[in-house]
């Protein structure tokens, strides 16, 4: 477990990691490419390793060169064995990325029901309508899925999404690499993390056309790139939690390696509290020591819309909001079960939050918290929770530090680093 507590303003200058949530596509897309794939800047959690296990397992070579670690090689190989059974795909969340790969290695896909965080139902539906766009068939039972490619077929793949599903967005791009057909995705999400995908189908030729109602995939028409190389963007969720951390504790204090655009509507929203913060050269400078309540309300609405402010930025800017004046509201529908975990834990620290339902909540700050064991039952609430900790009178300790390491490699080292007082401790 993390034992925090309260301590000088953060100080000085730290650099994120890789994004957990950019990797695990990218992971993806580098197997359905079938071709040599070089990813750096990969993180070090336990998803991304689960991950690079499980593209191991069902086929490709992952190799990491001596003194880069974090970098990875994604090798095809020619030996085709039948479908795997990828057991490990039950502990993450992100393993529906390898459906198309699978797909156009193995001709099906059979996969245990996604793992990851418990913060509400997030059902397959909508993926599997991604596939039968593209003539594959799907069927479920107890245990998990089953995709399969049916009879190859020709000609543009037209669809629109109900809702800005990330996940099918990027089943939709990879599937369409996979059978080298033409993509027209109506209502696509294009979060950074899909963007990103984008970027990297494009530098191998592929001709991307990315709108807020329309998204549009061309196959190559020249050659294969012989050299194929992607980064993988810096953590914004991270660089998110460490700003919610230097603002509560009223530190200055830089955060390297996230692109401004990624970050912007934490910016705007702790602007928007008082906290005055820029970014610039891929650097996001929190300066608090410099700030002025302005005791507006803060309305961090989690939202799938471009631009819009990412669900995973909401819990920081909660613990955050306890320290700062003013009535804050916070609504998260698109993890309906979030608030269900982290609110009980902020309570424990003497929180007074107001459920206004499962996905919507008020809070009046400023809020004087008080140290106590509570526990990460997800990744973005562990986080949270350690931000609160920095404010909080007395001891916190965080459980759950597995959790936690799913998306941080070391979210205490980083905070350390800043000069928080922090440590793991044996329960």
């Amino acid at each position: 477990m993390i034992a925090v507590r309260p301590g000088p303003p953060l100080a000085g200058t730290v650099a994120v990691d890789g994004s957990k949530n950019a990797a695990l596509p990218l992971l993806a897309a580098a197997a359905a490419l079938r071709r040599p794939v070089r990813l750096s800047n990969l993180p070090a959690n336990t998803d991304v390793e689960i991950m690079l296990a499980l593209v191991e397992q069902a086929g490709w070579h992952v190799a990491r060169p001596v003194g880069e670690p974090t970098t990875a090689l994604i090798l095809p190989t020619e030996t085709r064995h039948m479908a795997p059974a990828l057991a490990q795909a039950a502990h993450i969340r992100a393993s529906y990325y390898l459906v198309p790969a699978l797909l156009a290695r193995h001709g099906e896909a059979r996969l245990p029901w996604p793992g990851g965080c418990r913060i509400g139902a997030r059902g397959m539906e909508l993926h599997f309508k991604v596939y039968e766009a593209f003539g594959d068939r799907s069927a479920v039972d107890d245990s998990g899925y089953r995709v399969e490619a049916v009879a190859p077929r020709r000609g543009t793949v037209s669809l629109v999404l109900p809702f800005r599903s990330r996940g099918a967005t990027v089943a939709a791009l990879l599937r369409a690499v996979t059978t080298g057909r033409p993509l027209r995705l109506g209502e696509p999400n294009l979060s950074p993390e899909v963007v990103c995908v984008l970027a990297a189908l494009k530098s191998v030729g592929w001709e991307t056309r990315a709108g807020e109602r329309l998204l549009t995939l061309v196959p190559p028409s020249s050659g294969q790139v012989d050299e194929v190389a992607w980064e993988v963007p810096g953590d914004k969720i991270e660089a998110g939690t460490l700003a919610c951390a230097i603002a509560a504790t009223g530190g200055t204090a830089r955060i390297a390696g996230v692109r401004g655009q990624d970050v912007g509507p934490l910016v705007a929203a702790l602007r928007r509290l008082g906290i005055p913060a820029d970014t610039e050269s891929n650097v996001l400078s929190v300066r608090a020591q410099a700030a002025r309540p302005t005791g507006l309300a803060l309305r961090a609405i989690a939202s799938l819309s471009p631009g819009g402010l990412d669900a995973d930025f909401e819990p920081p800017l909660m613990a955050l909001a306890l320290s700062l004046p003013g009535d804050h509201l916070f609504a998260d529908a698109i993890n309906p079960g979030r608030h269900g975990n982290l609110l009980p834990q902020l309570a424990r620290l003497g929180a007074e939050i107001d459920e206004i339902s499962s996905t919507e909540c008020r809070l009046t700050g400023p809020q004087r918290l008080t140290g106590a064991g509570v526990e990460a039952t997800d990744i973005r609430t562990g986080s949270a929770l350690v931000v609160a900790g920095l404010t909080a009178q007395g001891v916190t300790t965080v459980g759950g530090l597995d959790q936690l390491r799913r998306g941080h490699a070391d979210l205490p080292g980083k905070l350390r680093a800043l000069s928080a007082d922090i440590c793991e401790v044996t329960p």
